[in-house]
């Protein structure tokens, strides 16, 4: 069971953000006790500069995107590809941020100092990944942060068709396979691609309003 870390001495309180405004700070830092503070308040972060680049920027979107596990949507195609696919998990968390950040991807923002910082929550139990691969090489997955029964998706990527997304639907096994129905894939913000696949949103006071419950169920026990 990871240990949860010393309080942090950045605040994160919301109570002053305007609704709809999804940037609400700038500054701190990328400490795992800054970051596991953040998430247990509905916060994440992303750079504000070109492609990710400093200041840091704190986030907290309204409305919010995320999976409820059983709304997850998957087609005959994908249940297809899965069957020349392997999952695993924990086993090449920095390769897959890398690939997350590869240079040429639209829309590139994990910089260096990001993912060092997520390698070092990860060391502390608190961030994974979940892999697909094919004769044995690496060719999807996704990482994100595990705190409770939250699942903060972060990036996922593939380099054969489908494998991101059996990436998901294998995240979604894991979460869901003792039935604890407090358990929820928070997607950042919904994109219509996302939405192909059951994701849906809310307000950020719905998601705040339900974020105790979801930290109150246990960790999957493969992560326990």
């Amino acid at each position: 069971m990871p240990i949860p870390p010393p309080p942090t001495n950045w605040d994160f309180a919301l109570d002053q953000v305007a609704p709809g405004d999804d940037l609400i700070g700038v500054g701190a830092d990328l400490d795992v006790s800054t970051l596991y503070a953040a998430y247990t308040q509905g916060v994440f972060p992303m750079g504000i500069g070109e492609h990710g680049a400093p200041p840091i920027g704190w986030w907290s979107p309204d409305p919010r995107g995320v999976l409820r596990l059983d709304d997850l949507r998957v087609p005959r195609s994908l249940r297809k590809s899965m069957r020349h696919l392997e999952v695993r998990v924990d086993t090449a968390f920095e390769a897959v941020v890398a690939a997350c950040a590869d240079p040429d991807r639209d829309g590139r923002w994990i910089t260096p100092e990001v993912a060092h910082a997520y390698a070092a929550l990860h060391e502390a139990g608190w961030a994974h990944s979940v892999e697909t691969w094919q004769d044995d090489r690496l060719v999807g997955g996704l990482y994100g942060v595990a705190i409770g029964g939250l699942f903060a998706g972060e990036s996922m990527f593939h380099t054969v068709r489908d494998a991101s997304k059996a990436a998901l639907v294998a995240l979604r096994d894991l979460l869901a396979a003792d039935g604890d129905p407090r358990r929820l894939i928070d997607v950042q913000w919904r994109t219509d691609h996302l939405a192909t696949l059951g994701v849906s949103e809310m307000t950020r006071e719905d998601y705040l309003r339900g974020l105790p419950e979801v930290l109150s169920a246990p960790l999957p026990a493969l992560w326990a």
